[in-house]
C-alpha cells in the first residue's frame, strides 16, 4: 500500500483498551467530584440533571432517530417509539428510563447537596454491586456464591462505616436536642441512586438490551418526561432552580461533561473496555473509582479523609474485587449489557 493511502493513525487493540480504561475511570471519578463542586452552588441539583439530559440528547436524539429510520426502511414499520427517537419499545423505554435516567439523575445529584464527594465515592459504586446481586437473585434467579457473598458482606460493612456513622450522629444530635447534620440524607440518596441504577441494569440484562440502544432509549425518555416536568415545577416554584442566574459557561460545561462525557463517551469507552479486558478485569479496573474519587475530593475540594471513611473505602474496594472473582460464564456474559453509561456508576 502506498504511504499516502495508509491511515495516519491506526491504534492497536491494546491501545484502544487501555485508553478506554483511562477515559472511563477519569470520567467516572470526575462525575463525583464535579457534581459535588457544582450542586447547590452555581446550579441546583435538578439543574445539573437537566444539563445532563439535554447534553446527551444533542448526540443521542439524532442517533436514535437514525436507528429507528434505518429499521423502518428495512421493513419493520413498528420499530422504535417516543416519536421515532427511541430504538426500543415504549414499554422498555419507559421502564428502563424511569430508573436509569429520571430517578437516578434526580437522586444522585440531590445527594451531593447534603453529603460530600467522599461519601458518594463509597456509597454509590459500593452499593451498586450489593443491590445488583440482590435484585438479580430475586428477578433473574442468579445464584450468590459464597465468594460473592463474602464480597457483598465487606461492601455492606464499608457502607455502614460511612453511612451508619452519619446516621448515628444525626440520631445522637436529635436526642440531645441539638441541630442534626444532614449527611445521612445525602447518604440515603446516594444508596437510593445506586438501587435505581441496579434496577436499570437488571432490566437491561433481563431483556438482553443492546448497550447503545438502551442508552439512547433512557435518554429520550428523560428528554420527554424529566425536561418538561422540570420546567413546570421550576416555573411554579415547587423546586428550586438557579438556571436563570447561572453563568452560561457553567451550563455549557455541565451539558458537555455530565451529558456527552458521562453518558455518551463513558458509555462507549466502557463497552470498549469490556471488549478488550473482559467483564471481570473491567470491573476490577473500575474498582479504582471509589479510591480515586475520595482522594480527588480531598485534593480538589478540601474534604476531610477521616479514619471511618478510609476504612469504609478499603472494605468496599476489597468487597468489589472479591465479588468479581470466579464468576460463572452466564454471569460474566451478562455484564456487558450493563455497560450503558457513567457508570454503571456515573
Amino acid at each position: 500500500m502506498p504511504a499516502a493511502d495508509r491511515p495516519l493513525l491506526r491504534l492497536s487493540p491494546r491501545a484502544v483498551g487501555v485508553g478506554s480504561a483511562v477515559i472511563t475511570v477519569l470520567v467516572w471519578t470526575g462525575f463525583i467530584v464535579i457534581s459535588r463542586a457544582t450542586a447547590g452552588r452555581s446550579l441546583a441539583p435538578l439543574d445539573i440533571g437537566l444539563a445532563r439530559i439535554l447534553g446527551a440528547s444533542v448526540v443521542l436524539a439524532p442517533w436514535g432517530a437514525w436507528l429507528v429510520a434505518q429499521a423502518r426502511r428495512a421493513g419493520d414499520k413498528n420499530a422504535g417509539s417516543l416519536f421515532g427517537l427511541s430504538p426500543l419499545s415504549l414499554r422498555l423505554s419507559a421502564l428502563a428510563g424511569f430508573f436509569g435516567a429520571v430517578l437516578y439523575a434526580a437522586l444522585a445529584y440531590s445527594g451531593f447537596l447534603f453529603a460530600p464527594a467522599g461519601h458518594a465515592a463509597v456509597l454509590m459504586p459500593g452499593s451498586l454491586p450489593l443491590w445488583t446481586a440482590l435484585l438479580a437473585a430475586v428477578v433473574l434467579r442468579d445464584r450468590i456464591t459464597p465468594l460473592r457473598a463474602a464480597g457483598l458482606g465487606l461492601i455492606v460493612a464499608g457502607d455502614l462505616m460511612v453511612g451508619g456513622r452519619s446516621l448515628l450522629q444525626a440520631f445522637g444530635a436529635a436526642e440531645a436536642g441539638g441541630a442534626s447534620n444532614h449527611l445521612w440524607k445525602g447518604d440515603l440518596l446516594f444508596m437510593s441512586a445506586a438501587f435505581c441504577w441496579a434496577c436499570y441494569g437488571v432490566i437491561v440484562r433481563r431483556h438482553a438490551l443492546d448497550a447503545v440502544r438502551a442508552t439512547i432509549a433512557i435518554t429520550m425518555f428523560a428528554l420527554l418526561t424529566y425536561v418538561p416536568l422540570y420546567f413546570i415545577l421550576a416555573w411554579t416554584g415547587v423546586i428550586p432552580s438557579r438556571l436563570p442566574t447561572a453563568p452560561w459557561g457553567d451550563i455549557a460545561f455541565q451539558m458537555a461533561f455530565q451529558g456527552i462525557g458521562s453518558v455518551v463517551i463513558s458509555g462507549i469507552t466502557f463497552t470498549k473496555m469490556i471488549g478488550y479486558f473482559g467483564p471481570v478485569r473491567t470491573t476490577m479496573i473500575t474498582a479504582l473509582v471509589p479510591g480515586l474519587s475520595a482522594l480527588s475530593a480531598v485534593f480538589f475540594l478540601d474534604e476531610p479523609l477521616h479514619p471511618g471513611l478510609l476504612a469504609g473505602l478499603a472494605l468496599v474496594t476489597v468487597g468489589i474485587l472479591l465479588g468479581v472473582q470466579r464468576k460463572t460464564p452466564a454471569a460474566s456474559a451478562a455484564v456487558p449489557a450493563c455497560a450503558t453509561t457513567k457508570g454503571c456508576n456515573a
